[in-house]
């Protein structure tokens, strides 16, 4: 199904000046966005439910194209699979054109390139997403566009998400509020002989039943440091922590919990007051116009001065649509990418999660992991719930 709006073309649910300012820094005439992450973002939020967890279908997979032809919204399409046509009379795409007749990735590709020739753009800078777009389709558009230039549009799209709007913020907020419900609950209602496995399934219903989609949980026990699912059960005395994300209409939560099974000693109380210290200096120094760089001197200051510090790290990261996007604060500590944006100032509206981790040699795997959004005096944090020590059931 091929359809060309004859309507008044609807305003882009992005901001397309940005877009547009971006693109001619990096030498981009026309993007071609391919991943679930950008393609949603450009089209407002959307995302196909029938590929939300998985791409394969028969011998390719599932290839949304977002086209944008920088300073011309008129000539914006979007390729998107055939059941697609079926949301497309429900809610209206905001782009001109629309096509929906792929089921892989090599109709999504022709159809992308049957679009920029109609707009005369089949010999311009094409921005692509390197990452995100399978080979056999970029393979077709360099044999079908001879004379374009191929540029990597994936930092673009990057900063062009970078500062979240209200409705972002609000996303992100609820999808952390929720987890944070979710995992306090699922401390409360495990106890002893809860295994693993068990806690991690109880806290993907209580996720579920809150309206998010679970991702993942990272659990340890006792004194293990092993955060993957087992038969390992939950005995007296013993720590638990709790790391999970999980999104909301696409927009990620990640926090993380402790929990013991009955009351803390005098050094759990020490130890995770540490790892609260190293969060409150790297929270002093969030606001508008700050850099990255001195949020982590800060937190490493403290850091190095406590007994600990051996066997403790800091690391900041910034969240969104995925877990780890713009700001790019710190390289390769643990997430292999460059801190690009530790020397940038701080923008109003930017997410960050902040995540101290204790391994200690005796007492376990001691964490919390935050979620604040910087405003221009300081910071909004989500999920500002259990982040002392909660009690399991006995």
């Amino acid at each position: 199904m091929n359809i060309n709006q004859s309507e008044a073309l609807m305003e882009p649910p992005f901001d397309a000046a940005k877009l547009d300012r971006l693109m001619e820094e990096a030498g981009i005439d026309v993007l071609l966005a391919t991943s679930k992450h950008n393609t949603q973002y450009l089209l407002g939020g959307y995302k196909f439910i029938f590929f939300a967890a998985m791409d394969a279908i028969g011998h390719s997979r599932y290839l949304p194209i977002v086209v944008y032809e920088k300073g011309s919204p008129d000539h914006a399409a979007y390729v998107g699979n055939r059941m697609e046509g079926g949301e497309h009379q429900n809610k209206p795409f905001w782009t001109p054109a629309v096509h929906t007749a792929t089921w892989g990735t090599l109709d999504a590709a022709a159809l992308a390139v049957e679009h920029l020739k109609k707009i005369g753009k089949a010999g311009a800078r094409i921005g692509i997403e390197p990452p995100f777009l399978p080979s056999d389709a970029r393979d077709l558009l360099a044999s079908r566009l001879e004379g374009a230039g191929f540029v990597d549009a994936t930092h673009t799209l990057e900063r062009l998400r970078a500062i979240k709007t209200p409705q972002e913020l609000q996303k992100l907020k609820l999808a952390s509020e929720l987890i944070t419900d979710s995992m306090l609950a699922t401390i409360a209602a495990a106890r002893e002989g809860s295994t693993k496995g068990e806690i991690i399934e109880w806290l993907r219903r209580e996720e579920t039943n809150r309206g998010l989609h679970f991702e993942y949980c990272l659990l340890t026990l006792g004194a293990s440091h092993n955060r993957a699912a087992s038969p390992q059960a939950w005995a007296k005395g013993e720590v638990l922590s709790i790391d999970s994300g999980g999104n909301y209409q696409g927009y990620i939560g990640d926090l993380c919990r402790m929990g013991v099974l009955g009351e803390p000693d005098a050094e759990l109380e020490d130890l995770l007051a540490e790892v609260e210290s190293i969060q409150q200096a790297a929270f002093a120094r969030i606001r508008a116009g700050a850099s990255g760089r001195e949020m982590i001197a800060a937190a490493e200051g403290v850091l190095k001065s406590l007994p600990s510090a051996a066997f403790t790290d800091f690391f900041c990261h910034g969240m969104g649509l995925i877990t780890h996007e713009a700001p790019f604060l710190m390289t390769n500590h643990p997430v292999a990418y460059e801190g690009v944006d530790a020397d940038r100032p701080l923008e109003a509206g930017m997410v960050i999660s902040v995540e101290t981790t204790m391994l200690h040699p005796k007492r376990g795997f001691i964490k919390l992991e935050d979620t604040l959004a910087v405003t221009n005096d300081g910071y909004e944090m989500f999920g500002n719930r259990g982040r002392g020590w909660n009690r399991g059931a006995s």
